[in-house]
Protein backbone atom coordinates (compact mmCIF):
# COMPACT_ATOMS: atom_id res chain seq x y z
CA UNK A 1 0.00 0.00 0.00
CA UNK A 2 1.07 3.58 -1.08
CA UNK A 3 1.74 6.00 2.19
CA UNK A 4 0.08 8.87 2.39
CA UNK A 5 2.70 11.88 1.28
CA UNK A 6 2.05 15.43 3.58
CA UNK A 7 -1.20 17.15 1.42
CA UNK A 8 -2.13 14.36 -0.77
CA UNK A 9 -5.33 13.75 1.42
CA UNK A 10 -6.54 17.52 1.35
CA UNK A 11 -5.25 16.94 -3.08
CA UNK A 12 -7.53 13.87 -3.33
CA UNK A 13 -10.45 15.93 -1.87
CA UNK A 14 -10.01 19.22 -3.91
CA UNK A 15 -9.92 16.41 -6.93
CA UNK A 16 -13.39 14.93 -5.77
CA UNK A 17 -14.68 18.36 -5.43
CA UNK A 18 -13.96 19.50 -8.56
CA UNK A 19 -15.91 16.21 -10.28
CA UNK A 20 -18.72 17.28 -8.20
CA UNK A 21 -19.03 20.58 -9.50
CA UNK A 22 -17.99 19.77 -12.98
CA UNK A 23 -19.89 16.40 -13.90
CA UNK A 24 -22.87 16.70 -11.25
CA UNK A 25 -23.42 20.40 -11.22
CA UNK A 26 -23.32 20.67 -7.58
CA UNK A 27 -22.67 23.32 -5.51
CA UNK A 28 -19.36 23.46 -3.11
CA UNK A 29 -21.65 24.76 -0.32
CA UNK A 30 -23.49 21.74 -0.47
CA UNK A 31 -20.78 19.26 -1.16
CA UNK A 32 -18.57 21.13 1.98
CA UNK A 33 -21.81 20.76 3.89
CA UNK A 34 -22.70 17.64 3.15
CA UNK A 35 -23.04 13.95 4.80
CA UNK A 36 -21.21 12.96 1.02
CA UNK A 37 -18.83 15.60 1.63
CA UNK A 38 -15.37 13.92 0.07
CA UNK A 39 -13.75 16.70 3.27
CA UNK A 40 -15.50 14.85 6.03
CA UNK A 41 -12.55 12.59 7.70
CA UNK A 42 -9.90 15.77 6.66
CA UNK A 43 -8.25 17.47 9.62
CA UNK A 44 -9.13 21.39 9.68
CA UNK A 45 -6.19 22.40 8.09
CA UNK A 46 -6.51 19.43 5.08
CA UNK A 47 -9.82 20.11 4.86
CA UNK A 48 -9.50 24.19 4.02
CA UNK A 49 -6.37 23.69 1.69
CA UNK A 50 -8.75 21.18 -0.44
CA UNK A 51 -11.57 23.89 -0.57
CA UNK A 52 -9.31 26.52 -1.58
CA UNK A 53 -7.35 24.35 -3.89
CA UNK A 54 -11.24 23.18 -5.47
CA UNK A 55 -12.11 27.29 -5.84
CA UNK A 56 -8.46 28.02 -6.81
CA UNK A 57 -8.58 25.57 -9.60
CA UNK A 58 -12.08 26.39 -10.58
CA UNK A 59 -11.57 30.28 -11.14
CA UNK A 60 -8.54 29.56 -13.40
CA UNK A 61 -10.00 26.55 -14.95
CA UNK A 62 -10.27 27.98 -18.47
CA UNK A 63 -6.56 29.38 -18.91
CA UNK A 64 -5.00 26.15 -17.34
CA UNK A 65 -6.95 24.54 -19.55
CA UNK A 66 -5.70 25.84 -23.11
CA UNK A 67 -1.94 25.17 -20.86
CA UNK A 68 -2.85 21.90 -20.13
CA UNK A 69 -4.04 21.21 -24.19
CA UNK A 70 -0.77 22.31 -25.09
CA UNK A 71 0.67 18.92 -24.08
CA UNK A 72 -1.92 16.44 -24.57
CA UNK A 73 -2.28 14.50 -27.42
CA UNK A 74 -5.33 12.90 -26.84
CA UNK A 75 -8.59 12.90 -24.81
CA UNK A 76 -7.95 12.11 -21.81
CA UNK A 77 -10.53 10.33 -19.10
CA UNK A 78 -12.27 13.06 -16.91
CA UNK A 79 -10.94 10.76 -13.85
CA UNK A 80 -6.79 12.31 -14.82
CA UNK A 81 -8.00 15.02 -16.33
CA UNK A 82 -9.14 16.73 -12.65
CA UNK A 83 -5.93 15.34 -11.39
CA UNK A 84 -4.00 17.22 -13.62
CA UNK A 85 -6.04 20.75 -13.37
CA UNK A 86 -5.47 20.51 -9.73
CA UNK A 87 -1.55 20.02 -9.88
CA UNK A 88 -1.01 22.59 -12.73
CA UNK A 89 -2.98 25.02 -10.63
CA UNK A 90 -1.00 24.60 -7.77
CA UNK A 91 2.16 25.28 -10.41
CA UNK A 92 0.71 28.11 -12.51
CA UNK A 93 -0.89 29.86 -9.39
CA UNK A 94 -0.39 28.91 -5.80
CA UNK A 95 3.42 29.05 -6.74
CA UNK A 96 3.63 25.62 -5.60
CA UNK A 97 7.37 23.86 -5.90
CA UNK A 98 6.86 21.51 -9.34
CA UNK A 99 8.20 18.64 -8.06
CA UNK A 100 5.83 18.56 -5.18
CA UNK A 101 2.59 19.14 -7.34
CA UNK A 102 3.88 16.67 -9.75
CA UNK A 103 4.88 14.13 -7.19
CA UNK A 104 1.18 14.37 -5.83
CA UNK A 105 -0.43 13.96 -9.05
CA UNK A 106 1.05 10.99 -10.15
CA UNK A 107 1.07 9.22 -6.65
CA UNK A 108 -3.17 10.15 -7.05
CA UNK A 109 -2.96 8.74 -10.45
CA UNK A 110 -1.65 5.39 -8.90
CA UNK A 111 -4.17 5.31 -5.82
CA UNK A 112 -7.41 4.90 -8.78
CA UNK A 113 -7.67 2.04 -10.97
CA UNK A 114 -9.04 3.96 -13.23
CA UNK A 115 -5.87 6.21 -13.89
CA UNK A 116 -3.15 3.80 -12.55
CA UNK A 117 -2.24 3.29 -16.17
CA UNK A 118 -1.68 6.92 -16.51
CA UNK A 119 0.71 8.05 -14.30
CA UNK A 120 3.66 8.43 -16.52
CA UNK A 121 1.15 10.08 -18.64
CA UNK A 122 0.30 12.45 -15.86
CA UNK A 123 4.25 12.96 -14.78
CA UNK A 124 5.67 14.09 -18.39
CA UNK A 125 2.04 16.54 -19.00
CA UNK A 126 2.98 18.22 -15.56
CA UNK A 127 6.85 18.39 -15.97
CA UNK A 128 6.26 20.20 -19.15
CA UNK A 129 3.83 22.37 -17.55
CA UNK A 130 6.84 23.26 -15.10
CA UNK A 131 8.85 23.94 -17.40
CA UNK A 132 6.73 25.96 -20.52
CA UNK A 133 3.77 26.44 -18.60
CA UNK A 134 4.21 29.65 -17.07
CA UNK A 135 5.08 31.47 -20.04
CA UNK A 136 1.73 30.71 -21.76
CA UNK A 137 -0.21 31.15 -18.56
CA UNK A 138 0.63 34.68 -18.38
CA UNK A 139 -0.45 35.26 -21.73
CA UNK A 140 -4.23 34.42 -21.18
CA UNK A 141 -7.03 35.84 -20.23
CA UNK A 142 -9.34 35.27 -17.34
CA UNK A 143 -11.82 32.32 -16.95
CA UNK A 144 -14.60 33.34 -19.30
CA UNK A 145 -18.41 33.51 -17.54
CA UNK A 146 -21.17 31.00 -20.19
CA UNK A 147 -22.84 32.41 -22.65
CA UNK A 148 -26.26 33.11 -20.65
CA UNK A 149 -24.97 35.09 -17.78
CA UNK A 150 -23.22 37.38 -20.63
CA UNK A 151 -26.66 37.49 -22.25
CA UNK A 152 -28.11 38.66 -19.01
CA UNK A 153 -25.29 41.07 -18.19
CA UNK A 154 -25.18 42.67 -21.25
CA UNK A 155 -28.40 44.31 -20.52
CA UNK A 156 -27.03 46.62 -18.07
CA UNK A 157 -22.87 46.57 -18.75
CA UNK A 158 -21.17 46.89 -21.22
CA UNK A 159 -19.30 43.83 -23.81
CA UNK A 160 -16.48 45.96 -23.37
CA UNK A 161 -15.98 46.18 -19.31
CA UNK A 162 -16.53 41.88 -19.21
CA UNK A 163 -13.27 41.20 -19.10
CA UNK A 164 -12.76 43.06 -15.85
CA UNK A 165 -15.42 41.28 -14.23
CA UNK A 166 -14.02 37.94 -15.03
CA UNK A 167 -10.63 38.86 -13.98
CA UNK A 168 -12.36 40.45 -10.23
CA UNK A 169 -13.89 36.57 -10.36
CA UNK A 170 -9.78 35.00 -10.95
CA UNK A 171 -8.86 36.71 -8.18
CA UNK A 172 -10.76 36.12 -5.41
CA UNK A 173 -12.20 38.15 -3.02
CA UNK A 174 -10.65 39.73 0.32
CA UNK A 175 -12.41 39.40 3.97
CA UNK A 176 -14.71 42.40 4.89
CA UNK A 177 -15.64 42.71 8.46
CA UNK A 178 -18.57 44.87 9.56
CA UNK A 179 -18.28 46.37 13.33
CA UNK A 180 -21.00 47.51 15.58
CA UNK A 181 -19.51 50.74 15.69
CA UNK A 182 -16.87 52.74 13.99
CA UNK A 183 -15.24 53.56 17.56
CA UNK A 184 -14.09 50.06 17.29
CA UNK A 185 -13.59 49.42 13.64
CA UNK A 186 -11.65 52.68 14.17
CA UNK A 187 -9.08 50.57 17.69
CA UNK A 188 -9.61 47.10 15.56
CA UNK A 189 -7.92 47.79 12.03
CA UNK A 190 -4.42 48.42 13.64
CA UNK A 191 -4.72 45.36 15.61
CA UNK A 192 -6.32 43.37 12.70
CA UNK A 193 -3.81 44.74 10.08
CA UNK A 194 -6.38 45.76 7.88
CA UNK A 195 -7.66 48.27 5.58
CA UNK A 196 -10.81 50.70 6.55
CA UNK A 197 -12.90 51.27 3.43
CA UNK A 198 -14.92 54.40 2.24
CA UNK A 199 -17.89 52.65 3.32
CA UNK A 200 -17.19 51.93 6.73
CA UNK A 201 -16.27 47.65 6.37
CA UNK A 202 -12.81 47.30 6.86
CA UNK A 203 -11.06 44.59 5.10
CA UNK A 204 -8.13 42.00 5.58
CA UNK A 205 -6.06 40.74 2.81
CA UNK A 206 -4.76 37.60 5.14
CA UNK A 207 -7.22 36.25 7.15
CA UNK A 208 -6.27 33.28 8.21
CA UNK A 209 -8.44 31.26 10.73
CA UNK A 210 -11.13 33.71 11.58
CA UNK A 211 -12.30 32.86 14.77
CA UNK A 212 -8.40 33.77 16.09
CA UNK A 213 -8.97 37.14 14.98
CA UNK A 214 -9.18 40.02 17.64
CA UNK A 215 -12.30 40.81 18.45
CA UNK A 216 -14.27 37.69 17.31
CA UNK A 217 -14.33 36.31 20.48
CA UNK A 218 -15.54 39.60 22.09
CA UNK A 219 -18.18 39.49 18.91
CA UNK A 220 -17.24 43.22 18.10
CA UNK A 221 -17.49 42.50 14.19
CA UNK A 222 -19.51 40.02 11.35
CA UNK A 223 -18.38 38.86 8.23
CA UNK A 224 -19.81 40.76 5.83
CA UNK A 225 -18.83 41.43 2.15
CA UNK A 226 -18.47 45.34 1.57
CA UNK A 227 -21.13 45.75 -1.09
CA UNK A 228 -23.40 43.19 1.39
CA UNK A 229 -23.41 46.37 4.19
CA UNK A 230 -24.78 48.59 1.69
CA UNK A 231 -28.73 47.88 1.70
CA UNK A 232 -29.12 48.30 5.28
CA UNK A 233 -26.77 51.78 5.35
CA UNK A 234 -29.83 53.37 2.98
CA UNK A 235 -32.36 53.08 5.40
CA UNK A 236 -30.65 56.25 7.08
CA UNK A 237 -31.47 57.05 11.19
CA UNK A 238 -33.43 53.55 12.38
CA UNK A 239 -32.74 54.25 16.17
CA UNK A 240 -36.15 52.58 17.90
CA UNK A 241 -37.64 52.03 14.68
CA UNK A 242 -39.74 48.48 14.47
CA UNK A 243 -37.33 46.77 11.42
CA UNK A 244 -38.39 43.49 9.45
CA UNK A 245 -35.24 41.55 7.69
CA UNK A 246 -37.47 39.75 5.14
CA UNK A 247 -35.09 36.33 4.42
CA UNK A 248 -33.02 36.88 7.08
CA UNK A 249 -30.15 34.17 7.49
CA UNK A 250 -27.22 34.00 7.70
CA UNK A 251 -27.97 36.90 9.59
CA UNK A 252 -25.24 39.83 8.52
CA UNK A 253 -27.97 42.71 7.59
CA UNK A 254 -29.81 41.66 10.71
CA UNK A 255 -26.85 42.57 13.09
CA UNK A 256 -26.69 45.51 11.24
CA UNK A 257 -29.90 46.61 12.03
CA UNK A 258 -29.64 45.76 15.72
CA UNK A 259 -26.66 47.54 15.76
CA UNK A 260 -28.32 51.24 14.62
CA UNK A 261 -30.48 50.98 17.07
CA UNK A 262 -33.74 49.32 15.42
CA UNK A 263 -36.18 46.95 17.01
CA UNK A 264 -35.09 43.97 14.56
CA UNK A 265 -37.71 41.27 13.74
CA UNK A 266 -35.56 38.53 11.46
CA UNK A 267 -38.01 36.34 9.22
CA UNK A 268 -36.40 33.23 7.46
CA UNK A 269 -38.46 29.94 6.04
CA UNK A 270 -35.25 27.66 7.12
CA UNK A 271 -35.32 27.09 10.45
CA UNK A 272 -31.87 25.25 10.00
CA UNK A 273 -30.30 28.78 8.86
CA UNK A 274 -32.14 30.88 11.76
CA UNK A 275 -29.91 28.58 14.18
CA UNK A 276 -27.25 30.32 12.25
CA UNK A 277 -28.45 33.94 12.38
CA UNK A 278 -28.82 33.53 16.37
CA UNK A 279 -25.96 32.42 16.83
CA UNK A 280 -24.36 35.32 14.91
CA UNK A 281 -26.24 37.36 17.41
CA UNK A 282 -25.35 35.53 20.48
CA UNK A 283 -22.04 35.89 19.53
CA UNK A 284 -21.95 39.54 19.02
CA UNK A 285 -24.51 40.65 21.89
CA UNK A 286 -26.90 42.17 19.38
CA UNK A 287 -30.64 41.78 19.83
CA UNK A 288 -34.05 40.58 17.35
CA UNK A 289 -36.79 38.84 17.40
CA UNK A 290 -36.83 35.78 15.33
CA UNK A 291 -39.54 34.60 12.88
CA UNK A 292 -39.22 30.92 10.98
CA UNK A 293 -42.07 31.06 8.69
CA UNK A 294 -42.92 31.53 4.94
CA UNK A 295 -43.12 34.74 4.15
CA UNK A 296 -45.79 34.48 1.48
CA UNK A 297 -48.01 32.52 4.12
CA UNK A 298 -47.23 34.74 7.29
CA UNK A 299 -48.90 37.96 8.57
CA UNK A 300 -47.36 40.55 11.10
CA UNK A 301 -49.54 41.65 14.45
CA UNK A 302 -47.82 44.90 13.95
CA UNK A 303 -46.74 47.13 10.90
CA UNK A 304 -43.07 47.93 10.57
CA UNK A 305 -41.11 51.47 9.84
CA UNK A 306 -38.94 49.62 7.55
CA UNK A 307 -37.94 46.44 6.34
CA UNK A 308 -34.91 45.18 4.38
CA UNK A 309 -36.03 42.49 1.42
CA UNK A 310 -32.51 41.26 0.52
CA UNK A 311 -34.32 38.35 -2.48
CA UNK A 312 -33.38 35.31 -3.08
CA UNK A 313 -31.79 35.24 -6.56
CA UNK A 314 -29.27 33.68 -8.85
CA UNK A 315 -25.80 34.89 -6.51
CA UNK A 316 -24.72 35.38 -9.63
CA UNK A 317 -22.47 38.55 -7.67
CA UNK A 318 -20.77 36.56 -5.33
CA UNK A 319 -18.92 34.66 -7.94
CA UNK A 320 -15.62 35.89 -6.55
CA UNK A 321 -16.20 34.28 -4.01
CA UNK A 322 -18.30 30.87 -4.59
CA UNK A 323 -16.42 30.59 -8.14
CA UNK A 324 -18.33 26.94 -8.84
CA UNK A 325 -21.19 28.65 -9.52
CA UNK A 326 -21.18 29.60 -13.43
CA UNK A 327 -20.19 25.91 -13.82
CA UNK A 328 -23.10 24.13 -11.60
CA UNK A 329 -25.44 26.56 -12.68
CA UNK A 330 -24.38 26.91 -16.24
CA UNK A 331 -28.00 28.26 -17.41
CA UNK A 332 -30.28 29.83 -15.19
CA UNK A 333 -34.34 29.72 -15.14
CA UNK A 334 -34.60 32.61 -13.68
CA UNK A 335 -38.48 32.96 -13.84
CA UNK A 336 -39.32 31.33 -10.42
CA UNK A 337 -36.89 33.47 -8.88
CA UNK A 338 -38.38 36.52 -10.69
CA UNK A 339 -42.18 35.48 -9.48
CA UNK A 340 -40.55 34.66 -5.74
CA UNK A 341 -39.01 38.26 -6.08
CA UNK A 342 -42.19 39.78 -7.27
CA UNK A 343 -44.09 38.74 -4.27
CA UNK A 344 -42.30 39.05 -1.87
CA UNK A 345 -42.15 42.85 -2.45
CA UNK A 346 -45.86 42.87 -2.81
CA UNK A 347 -46.57 41.32 0.26
CA UNK A 348 -43.69 43.70 2.30
CA UNK A 349 -45.78 46.71 1.07
CA UNK A 350 -48.74 45.13 2.98
CA UNK A 351 -46.65 45.24 5.93
CA UNK A 352 -45.41 49.22 6.13
CA UNK A 353 -46.57 52.16 7.84
CA UNK A 354 -47.50 55.27 5.90
CA UNK A 355 -44.45 56.55 5.01
CA UNK A 356 -42.66 53.30 5.77
CA UNK A 357 -39.17 52.26 4.05
CA UNK A 358 -38.29 49.18 1.89
CA UNK A 359 -34.99 48.51 0.96
CA UNK A 360 -35.17 45.43 -2.02
CA UNK A 361 -31.66 44.59 -2.96
CA UNK A 362 -30.03 41.42 -4.50
CA UNK A 363 -26.40 39.77 -5.26
CA UNK A 364 -27.18 39.52 -8.49
CA UNK A 365 -25.27 41.25 -11.54
CA UNK A 366 -28.61 40.50 -13.96
CA UNK A 367 -30.86 43.28 -14.93
CA UNK A 368 -33.88 41.10 -14.72
CA UNK A 369 -33.47 40.46 -10.88
CA UNK A 370 -32.95 44.66 -10.15
CA UNK A 371 -33.75 47.07 -12.89
CA UNK A 372 -36.19 45.19 -14.41
CA UNK A 373 -37.81 44.45 -10.99
CA UNK A 374 -38.31 48.06 -10.77
CA UNK A 375 -39.52 48.68 -14.12
CA UNK A 376 -41.90 45.93 -13.37
CA UNK A 377 -42.94 47.56 -10.05
CA UNK A 378 -44.09 50.68 -11.08
CA UNK A 379 -46.54 49.02 -13.89
CA UNK A 380 -48.43 47.61 -10.88
CA UNK A 381 -51.55 49.35 -8.70
CA UNK A 382 -48.76 49.33 -5.62
CA UNK A 383 -48.29 51.77 -2.81
CA UNK A 384 -44.89 51.75 -3.40
CA UNK A 385 -43.10 54.89 -4.42
CA UNK A 386 -39.13 55.01 -5.27
CA UNK A 387 -36.79 57.21 -3.67
CA UNK A 388 -33.58 58.48 -5.07
CA UNK A 389 -30.44 56.88 -3.09
CA UNK A 390 -27.33 59.03 -2.57
CA UNK A 391 -24.30 57.41 -2.73
CA UNK A 392 -22.12 59.76 -1.10
CA UNK A 393 -23.94 59.03 1.68
CA UNK A 394 -22.55 55.04 2.09
CA UNK A 395 -19.21 56.12 1.19
CA UNK A 396 -19.54 55.41 -2.44
CA UNK A 397 -18.90 56.85 -5.39
CA UNK A 398 -21.27 58.66 -8.16
CA UNK A 399 -20.93 55.97 -10.83
CA UNK A 400 -22.04 53.36 -8.49
CA UNK A 401 -26.05 54.52 -8.64
CA UNK A 402 -27.70 54.08 -12.09
CA UNK A 403 -29.36 57.29 -13.54
CA UNK A 404 -32.42 56.43 -11.99
CA UNK A 405 -31.14 56.78 -8.33
CA UNK A 406 -30.85 52.96 -7.23
CA UNK A 407 -27.80 51.31 -6.39
CA UNK A 408 -25.69 49.02 -9.03
CA UNK A 409 -22.66 47.66 -7.41
CA UNK A 410 -19.83 45.34 -9.56
CA UNK A 411 -17.05 42.63 -8.63
CA UNK A 412 -15.10 45.14 -11.08
CA UNK A 413 -15.78 48.19 -8.57
CA UNK A 414 -12.64 49.45 -6.39
CA UNK A 415 -10.59 46.57 -8.12
CA UNK A 416 -7.17 48.32 -7.08
CA UNK A 417 -8.63 47.42 -3.84
CA UNK A 418 -9.72 44.21 -3.92
CA UNK A 419 -13.06 44.94 -5.54
CA UNK A 420 -16.54 43.86 -3.99
CA UNK A 421 -19.81 41.19 -4.81
CA UNK A 422 -21.96 42.29 -7.71
CA UNK A 423 -25.52 44.17 -5.88
CA UNK A 424 -28.35 46.01 -6.90
CA UNK A 425 -30.23 48.29 -3.96
CA UNK A 426 -33.58 50.04 -4.79
CA UNK A 427 -35.88 51.96 -1.81
CA UNK A 428 -39.15 52.56 -1.65
CA UNK A 429 -41.40 54.66 0.70
CA UNK A 430 -45.46 53.51 1.01
CA UNK A 431 -47.31 56.71 0.26
CA UNK A 432 -50.77 55.02 1.88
Amino acid sequence: MLMAKPGLFAREAAVKLLHAVLLERRLLIDLVNGEDSPLIDLEPNERARAQSLAMTTLRNLGPVDVVLEQFLTKQTPFSLLNILRVAATEILVDGIAAHAAVDAAVTMAKRRQKTEHLKNLANAVLRKVANEGPAIFATLSPQELPKAFRSQMSKIIPKEDFGAIELAHQLGAPLDLSFKSMAQASVLVERLGGVLMPNGSVRLKRAGQITELPGFTEGDWWVQDLAASIPAKCFGNLNGKRVLDLCAAPGGKTMQLSAMGANVTALDISSQRMKRVKQNLERTGLNANFVVADALNWKPEVLFDAILLDAPCSATGTIRRHPDLPFAKENFDLGDLLKLQRNLILKASEWLVPGGVLIYSTCSIFAAEGEGQVKWLAKQDSNLKPQIIDPAVMGLETFMANEDGQIRLRPDYWAEHGGMDGFFVAKFMRTS
